[in-house]
Protein backbone atom coordinates (compact mmCIF):
# COMPACT_ATOMS: atom_id res chain seq x y z
CA UNK A 1 0.00 0.00 0.00
CA UNK A 2 1.44 3.46 -0.77
CA UNK A 3 -0.30 6.83 -0.72
CA UNK A 4 -0.52 9.20 -4.12
CA UNK A 5 0.69 11.60 -1.72
CA UNK A 6 4.13 9.70 -1.05
CA UNK A 7 3.92 8.57 -5.00
CA UNK A 8 3.99 12.18 -6.21
CA UNK A 9 6.56 13.45 -3.63
CA UNK A 10 9.30 10.55 -5.04
CA UNK A 11 8.08 12.28 -8.44
CA UNK A 12 9.17 15.78 -7.38
CA UNK A 13 12.60 14.34 -5.70
CA UNK A 14 13.22 12.97 -9.73
CA UNK A 15 15.66 15.19 -11.93
CA UNK A 16 13.60 17.17 -14.33
CA UNK A 17 14.38 17.69 -18.03
CA UNK A 18 16.80 20.56 -18.51
CA UNK A 19 13.49 22.65 -18.26
CA UNK A 20 12.66 21.13 -15.29
CA UNK A 21 9.67 19.32 -16.14
CA UNK A 22 9.12 15.89 -14.85
CA UNK A 23 6.90 13.62 -17.33
CA UNK A 24 5.04 10.66 -15.33
CA UNK A 25 4.18 7.64 -17.58
CA UNK A 26 1.42 5.45 -16.69
CA UNK A 27 1.34 1.99 -18.56
CA UNK A 28 0.29 -1.03 -18.70
CA UNK A 29 -2.73 -3.64 -20.49
CA UNK A 30 -5.29 -2.40 -21.68
CA UNK A 31 -8.22 -2.57 -19.33
CA UNK A 32 -6.13 -2.36 -16.21
CA UNK A 33 -6.85 0.68 -14.98
CA UNK A 34 -4.52 3.16 -16.03
CA UNK A 35 -6.83 6.20 -16.95
CA UNK A 36 -8.53 5.55 -13.48
CA UNK A 37 -5.18 6.19 -11.83
CA UNK A 38 -3.62 8.66 -14.29
CA UNK A 39 -6.69 10.69 -13.34
CA UNK A 40 -6.10 10.68 -9.48
CA UNK A 41 -2.43 11.77 -9.74
CA UNK A 42 -3.44 14.54 -12.18
CA UNK A 43 -6.00 15.93 -9.57
CA UNK A 44 -3.89 15.68 -7.10
CA UNK A 45 -1.35 17.35 -8.37
CA UNK A 46 -3.19 19.75 -10.39
CA UNK A 47 -1.29 18.10 -13.32
CA UNK A 48 -2.42 17.93 -17.26
CA UNK A 49 -2.78 14.40 -18.73
CA UNK A 50 -1.89 13.54 -22.35
CA UNK A 51 -3.79 10.27 -23.15
CA UNK A 52 -2.43 7.62 -25.78
CA UNK A 53 -6.03 7.31 -26.66
CA UNK A 54 -5.67 10.43 -28.61
CA UNK A 55 -2.99 9.15 -30.72
CA UNK A 56 -3.27 5.46 -30.95
CA UNK A 57 -6.08 2.97 -33.13
CA UNK A 58 -7.15 -0.42 -33.51
CA UNK A 59 -5.80 -0.27 -36.47
CA UNK A 60 -2.51 1.22 -36.29
CA UNK A 61 -1.00 -0.35 -32.52
CA UNK A 62 2.48 1.25 -32.23
CA UNK A 63 2.62 3.24 -36.29
CA UNK A 64 1.80 6.62 -34.06
CA UNK A 65 4.60 6.69 -32.11
CA UNK A 66 6.83 9.21 -33.76
CA UNK A 67 3.73 11.77 -33.80
CA UNK A 68 3.55 11.61 -30.30
CA UNK A 69 7.49 11.89 -29.76
CA UNK A 70 7.20 15.02 -31.98
CA UNK A 71 4.33 16.53 -30.61
CA UNK A 72 3.91 15.69 -27.09
CA UNK A 73 7.39 14.06 -25.72
CA UNK A 74 9.65 16.96 -27.76
CA UNK A 75 7.87 20.19 -27.28
CA UNK A 76 7.57 19.43 -23.18
CA UNK A 77 10.95 18.43 -22.57
CA UNK A 78 11.93 21.70 -24.42
CA UNK A 79 10.03 23.89 -22.10
CA UNK A 80 7.06 24.80 -24.63
CA UNK A 81 3.46 23.87 -24.96
CA UNK A 82 2.52 20.18 -26.59
CA UNK A 83 -0.03 20.73 -29.34
CA UNK A 84 -1.20 17.67 -31.36
CA UNK A 85 -4.42 16.57 -33.50
CA UNK A 86 -6.60 13.82 -31.82
CA UNK A 87 -8.06 10.40 -33.17
CA UNK A 88 -11.42 10.80 -34.62
CA UNK A 89 -12.70 7.78 -32.57
CA UNK A 90 -16.44 9.40 -33.22
CA UNK A 91 -16.41 9.30 -36.98
CA UNK A 92 -13.68 6.88 -37.61
CA UNK A 93 -13.40 4.28 -35.03
CA UNK A 94 -11.75 1.72 -36.61
CA UNK A 95 -9.43 3.99 -39.19
CA UNK A 96 -6.83 6.42 -38.50
CA UNK A 97 -8.23 9.90 -39.15
CA UNK A 98 -7.53 12.68 -37.22
CA UNK A 99 -9.97 15.53 -36.05
CA UNK A 100 -9.57 18.40 -33.64
CA UNK A 101 -6.48 20.09 -31.92
CA UNK A 102 -5.29 19.81 -27.78
CA UNK A 103 -2.64 21.72 -26.25
CA UNK A 104 -1.05 21.09 -23.05
CA UNK A 105 0.38 23.72 -21.66
CA UNK A 106 3.81 23.33 -20.37
CA UNK A 107 3.51 22.02 -16.38
CA UNK A 108 6.24 21.04 -13.65
CA UNK A 109 4.44 17.57 -14.31
CA UNK A 110 2.96 16.19 -16.70
CA UNK A 111 0.94 12.76 -16.60
CA UNK A 112 1.20 10.51 -19.71
CA UNK A 113 -1.55 7.59 -19.64
CA UNK A 114 -1.60 4.81 -22.20
CA UNK A 115 -0.32 1.80 -23.81
CA UNK A 116 3.45 1.59 -24.28
CA UNK A 117 4.10 5.46 -23.10
CA UNK A 118 6.84 4.29 -21.16
CA UNK A 119 8.57 2.48 -23.81
CA UNK A 120 12.42 2.14 -24.08
CA UNK A 121 12.28 5.05 -26.80
CA UNK A 122 10.76 7.44 -24.15
CA UNK A 123 12.26 6.04 -20.62
CA UNK A 124 15.19 8.15 -20.30
CA UNK A 125 12.48 11.22 -20.91
CA UNK A 126 10.12 9.96 -17.90
CA UNK A 127 11.42 11.15 -14.52
CA UNK A 128 8.81 7.90 -13.07
CA UNK A 129 7.24 4.97 -14.72
CA UNK A 130 4.31 3.53 -13.60
CA UNK A 131 3.05 -0.07 -14.61
CA UNK A 132 -0.79 -1.16 -13.95
CA UNK A 133 -1.93 -4.63 -14.10
CA UNK A 134 -5.25 -6.58 -13.67
CA UNK A 135 -5.96 -10.02 -14.44
CA UNK A 136 -6.50 -10.76 -18.50
CA UNK A 137 -9.81 -12.10 -17.72
CA UNK A 138 -11.23 -8.88 -16.34
CA UNK A 139 -9.58 -6.57 -18.57
CA UNK A 140 -11.40 -8.08 -21.31
CA UNK A 141 -14.48 -8.05 -19.69
CA UNK A 142 -14.05 -4.15 -18.54
CA UNK A 143 -13.14 -3.42 -22.44
CA UNK A 144 -16.28 -5.27 -23.82
CA UNK A 145 -18.62 -3.17 -21.01
CA UNK A 146 -17.02 -0.14 -22.87
CA UNK A 147 -17.06 -1.39 -26.45
CA UNK A 148 -19.90 -3.65 -26.45
CA UNK A 149 -19.26 -7.51 -27.62
CA UNK A 150 -19.22 -6.83 -31.19
CA UNK A 151 -15.24 -5.70 -30.21
CA UNK A 152 -14.86 -8.81 -28.78
CA UNK A 153 -12.24 -10.47 -31.44
CA UNK A 154 -10.93 -6.72 -31.56
CA UNK A 155 -9.97 -6.92 -28.00
CA UNK A 156 -8.43 -10.84 -28.29
CA UNK A 157 -6.14 -9.65 -31.00
CA UNK A 158 -4.96 -6.54 -29.61
CA UNK A 159 -4.19 -7.92 -26.42
CA UNK A 160 -2.14 -10.48 -28.21
CA UNK A 161 -0.44 -7.46 -29.64
CA UNK A 162 0.35 -6.22 -26.18
CA UNK A 163 1.38 -8.89 -24.66
CA UNK A 164 4.09 -9.54 -27.19
CA UNK A 165 5.20 -5.41 -27.19
CA UNK A 166 5.56 -5.50 -23.34
CA UNK A 167 7.37 -7.96 -23.49
CA UNK A 168 10.15 -7.31 -25.85
CA UNK A 169 9.95 -4.10 -24.77
CA UNK A 170 10.65 -4.72 -20.89
CA UNK A 171 7.96 -2.38 -20.12
CA UNK A 172 6.87 -3.64 -16.80
CA UNK A 173 10.65 -4.58 -15.39
CA UNK A 174 11.51 -0.95 -16.03
CA UNK A 175 9.22 0.52 -14.25
CA UNK A 176 9.70 2.10 -11.11
CA UNK A 177 6.37 1.58 -9.56
CA UNK A 178 4.24 -1.22 -10.22
CA UNK A 179 0.86 -1.02 -8.50
CA UNK A 180 -2.55 -3.77 -9.08
CA UNK A 181 -5.35 -2.31 -11.02
CA UNK A 182 -7.69 -5.08 -9.64
CA UNK A 183 -6.92 -4.64 -5.68
CA UNK A 184 -7.98 -7.11 -3.27
CA UNK A 185 -6.89 -5.44 -0.09
CA UNK A 186 -9.11 -2.71 1.48
CA UNK A 187 -7.51 0.92 0.82
CA UNK A 188 -8.91 4.30 0.11
CA UNK A 189 -8.88 4.49 -3.64
CA UNK A 190 -8.52 7.77 -3.84
CA UNK A 191 -5.54 8.51 -1.97
CA UNK A 192 -4.26 5.39 -1.94
CA UNK A 193 -2.99 2.51 -3.88
CA UNK A 194 -1.73 -1.00 -3.93
CA UNK A 195 1.85 -2.14 -4.97
CA UNK A 196 2.69 -5.35 -6.74
CA UNK A 197 6.10 -5.78 -4.84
Amino acid sequence: MLSLDDVLADVMRRDGSGTGIRLVGVDGPSGSGKSTLAERLAARASAPVVAIDDFVSWSDFAGWWPRFDREVLTPLAAGADAHYQVRDWANDEFGTSLDGWKTVAWAPLVILEGVTCTRLAAANRLAYKIWVEAPEDLRLQRGLSRDGNSHRQLWLTWMAEEREIFAADGTRARADLRVTGHPTVAHDPETELVTLD
